[in-house]
């Protein structure tokens, strides 16, 4: 079956542009010309990509992102004119996987939903890893404590298991982002890492986990279990 995109863009012109471009891609596309719309829609079917304009009537994209975020790990792609790195970083505060400045070609999005969809399926094998006290369940795409789900969205999980691969070894942001993001080095970039590390670290301290992840200074992360003593 293929697989089901809500996108929410107030300009019509832009929004049946990107609509047509994914329906030729093989996707099933749903257009709303508001977040809330969306949203509605959303609560009552789920889908299995959300795409997000930044700025449209009632509650705008980010305010969307984070409401999904609450009730879902679906993989959100955010659009935004603004190019500032503040913007930037506040789609990734909010839940979002990944961000497309304006303007952009509609063939752009198609390959960063590719790899979006992608990623989520690679990790639907029946293969579970074990941390300390967190079990990863690629299968079902969660991650547990105390066999409570620590509620990680695609790219948390994703940073995760990244760092749990190599458990107990300093991985750089630069690896880190080519693993998980697929993407070269720079100062916003790098910083996502970072924000992603501190979301993943609250969720962790949240369920009482003994697992750790410890900054290397100036160069990266590692997974560690505290020591109780």
């Amino acid at each position: 079956m293929n697989s089901t995109i809500y996108l929410a863009d107030d300009e019509q012109d832009i929004r049946d542009i990107l609509v047509e471009f994914l329906g030729n891609a093989g996707y099933n596309v749903k257009g709303f010309a508001t977040g809330d719309e969306l949203y509605n829609a959303f609560t009552l079917e789920e889908c299995d990509l959300v795409i997000l304009d930044v700025m449209m009537p009632g509650n705008d994209g980010l305010t969307i992102c984070k409401m999904i975020r609450e009730i879902s790990q679906v993989p959100i792609i955010i659009l935004t004119a603004k190019e500032t790195e503040a913007d930037q970083m506040k789609g990734f505060m909010h839940g979002s996987d990944d961000y497309l400045i304006k303007p952009f070609s509609p063939s752009l999005l198609v390959l960063r939903v590719n790899a979006l969809l992608r990623r989520a399926n690679m990790n639907k094998t029946d293969s579970n890893v074990t941390f300390g006290d967190i079990v990863f369940s690629e299968k079902n795409h969660t991650a547990t404590c105390n066999n409570k789900d620590i509620g990680l969205t695609m790219t948390e999980f994703s940073l995760l298991e990244c760092l749990i691969t190599d458990a107990g070894t300093a991985i750089s942001r630069n690896d880190i982002l080519d693993k998980v993001w697929g993407i070269d080095t720079d100062d916003v970039e790098t910083r996502v890492v970072d924000e992603t590390i501190r979301r993943i670290r609250q969720k962790l301290k949240g369920c009482s986990s003994s697992v750790v992840i410890s900054a290397v200074w100036g160069y990266g992360y590692k997974l560690e279990i505290k020591d109780e003593h």
